[in-house]
């Protein structure tokens, strides 16, 4: 684990309280948004405004259907922050995506609060892989998608901190591969062909090594 962080969750269902449950076991100081501010199973909710501005990251783990009037609201409160989004843009039936492959829930929410730098994450993996992670086959992969830099190595850490094996996968843009990969995992588990509770974990035959350095000849160098 990284130094202790304050954040701050918008969303107090299955995904938000699993995530919430983990990270503060990690010695983060987690706080929940909400409309109506209360203490409840351990944690302090605050207004949304009010724990937004007082974390130093901020996960949106609420339904897509109230995430980008959510943002909307409070992209003043925003500005500066870290903010992981955490979900998934279904229809209103759950059905379905509703965005397809030339934009995602994720780069959307990011045009609505322009001065927060997005991240995607902990959008495919279940609630019961962030209360456990490890898998017979292995560690959990979570994977994290956005600009590069040190808010992003944050991200990566709290990602590690949950239990995951967190993958960089890139630009934000990549949540367009992301969001769709959900929503296979939800069909398997509804067509029950591998069962529940399912997880991804990533395996490699091959590690990356670092391309040598070319070499260049004494005349090169002379005519260079």
């Amino acid at each position: 684990m990284g130094e202790e962080m304050r954040i701050a969750i918008l969303g107090a269902g299955r995904v938000g309280a699993s995530l919430g449950a983990a990270l503060k076991a990690k010695g983060h100081i987690v706080v929940f948004g909400a409309r109506e501010p209360k203490v409840s199973a351990g944690f302090v909710t605050k207004t949304i405004d009010g724990a937004i501005l007082s974390a130093d990251a901020v996960i949106l783990a609420t339904p897509w259907t109230a995430a980008e009037a959510l943002v909307c609201e409070h992209a003043p409160a925003l500005a500066g922050k870290i903010v992981i989004d955490a979900t998934n843009p279904l229809n209103a039936n759950a059905t379905r995506l509703a965005l397809g492959f030339d934009t995602s829930g994720a780069e959307v929410l990011q045009s609505q609060a322009r001065h927060a730098t997005f991240f995607k994450a902990f959008n495919v993996v279940g609630p019961a892989a962030m209360a456990s992670p490890r898998y017979p086959q292995g560690i959990a992969a979570a994977f994290v998608a956005g600009p590069s830099g040190a808010q992003k190595d944050v991200v990566m850490g709290l990602v590690r901190d949950v239990g995951f094996d967190a993958v960089d996968v890139g630009e934000l843009r990549a949540a367009r591969l992301l969001e769709p990969l959900s929503m296979l995992l939800m069909h398997l588990e509804k067509t029950g062909e591998k069962g529940r509770d399912l997880a991804l974990v990533l395996g490699s035959r091959t590690t990356r090594q670092a391309k040598p350095c070319p070499v260049v000849s004494m005349e090169a160098r002379e005519a260079g």
